[in-house]
């Protein structure tokens, strides 16, 4: 089926008990257990839950996976991710990534024993220079948090492959809706769905979805053990938020598309980062692997003291961390979505203080663009 009608229908889309158009939140602790001895499969919520099935059954419908799981925030299903490696291993992530991503690889699994060399995954030389005997994993986000960096899907699990590495990719900004990298193949992808997943700025949530059979039993046992699990009545919210995914997308990226073209022409916007934009770096690759360019955009201004005014007297949008939601959101990544980077990973990286991020709501986007040409004004 188009995509589209799978976002609306894919895995369990309604209650195998009642016929219920909605999967029923299944506020159960525990269950039965003699029930395992005849045709039950659930024992304690930790380990599964009906609405949590009904949620990873979606997902790993929506990416093509083998099978999806649910866990409490994104960074958890990027940390439980992580844990199919061990101490000693050696990691290749992109330089353009999410600031808590960046922090869980450099404070808590370094301590670990977990190193991790950052580079800059558009270029395959550099990933190919960065791999040593000990590297076990490739860690790539495209578009990539905050400048819309593009990594060629195929050529990175291409590269993986060949030298036996575990491929991960972070899919939060294009969604399966536009971009499935198990397809290119990738081994696991996650997301923060409490961004574009969920979509109304009202639930906290990762999911992992794997693509085959040997690294799902891993990552079932690692969701098991470790407990990080997303509860039922926020899997509910975000099976809920999924179902709208596709006209959520194409309305906001529209939005996107014309507000990044606006300012990539206003005097006091030094650059635009949007995939859409005919020099956007990657924007060739990004159009061969990706259906749309995305909702999220970053903007340089003139100087600090302009992004500090826009974000201060913008009225539309919500100024802060998130993205994804049905309303407008700006973020200032040096001292929100990557203030725990250090200051000089920040600048080696070009997230200065004049960078600021807009995730394009569902608002016209004339009103936005409106908003923000007034709090550029003198």
């Amino acid at each position: 089926m188009d995509i589209r009608s799978r976002i609306v229908h894919a895995g369990q889309d309604r209650d195998p008990y009642t016929g219920a158009s909605s999967v029923p939140i299944y506020l159960a602790s525990t269950f039965d257990q003699r029930r395992i001895l005849s045709q039950g499969r659930h024992d304690y919520t930790r380990s599964g839950n009906p609405t949590r099935d009904a949620l990873e059954a979606a997902m790993a419908d929506l990416e093509n996976g083998a099978a999806a799981l649910a866990f409490a925030s994104g960074m958890a299903a990027v940390s439980s991710t992580l844990l199919l490696l061990s101490p000693g291993d050696h990691v290749v992530a992109g330089r353009d990534l999410y600031g808590g991503s960046f922090r869980v690889l450099t404070t808590l699994f370094s301590r670990w024993g977990l190193a991790t060399t950052f580079v800059d995954t558009s270029s395959p030389d550099a990933v190919q220079a960065a791999i040593r005997p000990a590297t076990r994993a490739i860690f790539v986000e495209t578009p990539s948090n905050p400048h819309l960096g593009i990594t060629d899907l195929p050529l990175m699990a291409s590269i993986a492959r060949s030298r036996g590495l575990l491929s991960i990719a972070d899919n939060t900004f294009a969604t399966p809706y536009l971009q499935r990298p198990l397809d290119f193949g990738f081994d696991v992808v996650v997301h923060s769905a409490t961004k574009f997943l969920g979509g109304h700025s009202d639930v906290l949530a990762g999911i992992a979805v794997v693509r085959d059979e040997e690294i799902t039993a891993r990552m079932r046992f690692i969701q098991n053990a470790f407990g990080a699990v997303l509860g039922v009545q926020d899997c509910w919210l975000l099976l809920r938020g999924l179902k709208t995914l596709a006209v959520r997308m194409d309305a906001c990226q529209a939005g996107a598309a014309e507000i990044a073209r606006r300012l990539a022409a206003h005097p006091r916007v030094r650059r635009v980062y949007h995939p859409g934009l005919p020099d956007h770096p990657g924007r060739d690759v990004h159009e061969r692997q990706a259906s749309g360019p995305g909702a999220v955009l970053s903007f340089d201004l003139e100087t600090p003291a302009l992004a500090e005014r826009l974000l201060d007297r913008a009225r539309l949008p919500l100024v802060s961390v998130s993205l994804g939601g049905v309303e407008s959101i700006l973020c200032h990544p040096a001292t929100m979505s990557h203030a725990s980077m250090p200051r000089e990973a920040r600048a080696a990286r070009g997230i200065g203080d004049e960078l600021v991020r807009l995730s394009v709501g569902l608002e016209a986007p004339g009103d936005i663009l409106a908003d923000i040409e007034d709090a550029l004004a003198d």
